[in-house]
């Protein structure tokens, strides 16, 4: 089978120098307390790129992988990269990526545009691309400056949301686990709920999208702004992760029990643990790393990945069920041996 042996060869990441911690939001908002914001979250601090653009962190965590696995980069035979926060509305930012890092002029690099979905959207177009042969070798980037939208004084968001990008090498070798059967999902009836209003065709940017608002919990934003409404939200995960779950293990024809560990969407610890308990997932079998990172976007899932396996708490052989969730709405699952 050609699809076979198809899998994750090696991730590695980059993570902005600037810390934002849980006292240092209490003193500029002079509400709210430390323990507070991580009982709402999960996080004590967040990294946030202040200066950094996507291309530039890109770089950093590809150039980090080819180094650290030896990687020949000649051997690249396509960059995809999933960004919210291109650093131009042309050209792609890959191709500045994959100008950067030395890859040769005859293999093929793109952006796509999704969020907290779009590592798993990511690994489904990796493995389609290799299976359909147009690739043997696909390097598989996130990033994302999401905090550069966040109004300074939207609590709501500003205290869940960090910056980072991640590289992972995806590849046909007898050597990696296989990537298998994904789910996919959409629902664009819930657009408005998780959008940066202006900026696009639709509108522009201007004096009156700049206009600050103040809604009735306090929290200030313009349409400049990103902007998120957490119940529905909350109700969108609960209605369309669970099913996204069984019906991944009916892909792979799996059971719960077949699973080692469920790598889910680092969104914030109080949804992880309403979808954890909705689904019975044991404790120990969910991995959450949200602490000291924050909301990272599209880069949650493999940061967790790559920390799961630094800690141990991922080896060689396991099966782990990965599942993304949000902006769009979008949402797409898949079950990849380590």
């Amino acid at each position: 089978m050609r699809e076979k042996n198809i899998g994750i060869a090696a991730i590695s990441s980059y993570l902005p120098e600037v810390r934002i911690s849980n006292e240092e939001l209490v003193q500029q908002f002079g509400t709210w307390t430390p323990d507070k914001i991580y009982h709402k979250t999960g996080i004590r601090e967040r990294r946030i790129a202040k200066e950094e653009l996507v291309s530039e962190m890109a770089f950093e965590a590809a150039e980090t992988l080819l180094k650290k696995y030896d990687i020949d980069r000649s051997s690249i035979d396509l960059l995809l990269l999933c960004t919210e926060t291109a650093d131009y509305l042309m050209p792609s930012t890959a191709c500045i990526v994959h100008d950067r890092l030395g890859l040769r002029k005859n293999s093929g690099a793109f952006d796509y545009n999704l969020g907290c979905s779009g590592y798993v959207y990511g690994l489904a177009m990796a493995k389609s691309l290799i299976a359909g042969q147009l690739a043997e070798t696909v390097l598989l980037v996130t990033a994302d400056v999401l905090t550069r939208f966040i109004h300074p004084g939207d609590k709501s968001t500003r205290t869940i949301f960090g910056d980072a990008a991640t590289a992972t090498l995806v590849r046909r070798n007898e050597a990696v686990g296989n990537i298998g059967g994904f789910v996919l999902g959409t629902d664009g009836s819930g657009a408005q709920n998780l959008i940066i209003p202006s900026g696009g065709m639709a509108l522009p940017r201007s004096e009156e999208t700049a206009h600050e608002r103040v809604n009735r919990f306090g929290n200030v934003r313009t349409k400049d702004n990103f902007y998120m409404n957490g119940p529905e939200i909350l109700q969108f995960s609960m209605r369309e992760v669970p099913l996204a779950v069984s019906d991944v293990l009916v892909k792979n024809d799996l059971t719960m029990e077949d699973i080692d560990l469920f790598v889910f969407h680092q969104a914030t610890k109080l949804m992880l643990e309403h979808l954890r308990q909705e689904i019975r997932i044991p404790e120990e079998k969910f991995y959450m790393n949200m602490e000291s990172l924050g909301n990272t976007v599209s880069s949650t899932i493999p940061l967790a990945l790559e920390q799961a396996e630094a800690e141990g708490a991922l080896k060689k052989g396991m099966k782990v069920m990965l599942v993304g969730f949000g902006v769009g709405y979008s949402w797409g699952a898949t079950i990849v041996e380590w």
